[in-house]
């Protein structure tokens, strides 16, 4: 693996570990912490060491080849797909996927022209409970996207509302 990797004005070798750390991430649509990526990449590379998986993400992240998240808990989330897309986050446990819905740019022109900022780019994160969470606590869904309805009163009407 003679391929070099960039970021930040400064060249990084391929490495074999590097690599089966960026599969391990881009296998997931979740955003694993630091300590569950090791214990996924254990299990090909059984002598790697946490130290070395902490320091190939921040090399990843650096590249470009994947984003870090957070930390809105008390560890950082990476995830495997570095294009822009948004995410959903469980509020109970702290679960972060992909939310399936496309991006938009919109957004990015009206803040654009509502302010002096060159915009770059956006994230936006979706919080609420997860289903695993939802059904633990036996709580009624507040719509199915399967069946395309919307019920009255806004979003945070019911989130204010909902007794956790």
């Amino acid at each position: 693996m003679n391929e070099e990797l960039s970021g930040q004005n400064q060249k990084y070798r391929t490495t074999h570990q590097r690599t089966v750390i960026l599969e391990e991430i881009q296998k997931l649509n979740t955003h694993p912490t630091a300590d569950e990526v090791y214990e996924m990449v254990r299990k090909r590379l059984p002598r790697i060491s946490l130290g070395t998986v902490y320091r190939n993400l921040e090399i990843l992240s650096t590249c470009g080849l994947i984003q870090k998240i957070g930390p809105v808990s008390t560890q950082m989330r990476f995830d495997g797909n570095p294009r822009n897309h948004y995410h959903l986050r469980c509020i109970y446990c702290g679960r972060v996927e992909d939310a399936p819905i496309k991006t938009t740019d919109t957004i990015e022109q009206e803040v654009r022209a509502a302010s002096d900022y060159t915009i770059l780019g956006h994230r936006l994160e979706f919080i609420g409970v997860c289903p695993a969470c939802r059904k633990k606590m036996n709580m009624i869904p507040q719509g199915n996207h399967k069946k395309g309805g919307r019920r009255n009163g806004s979003s945070s009407d019911r989130v204010h509302n909902q007794e956790w």
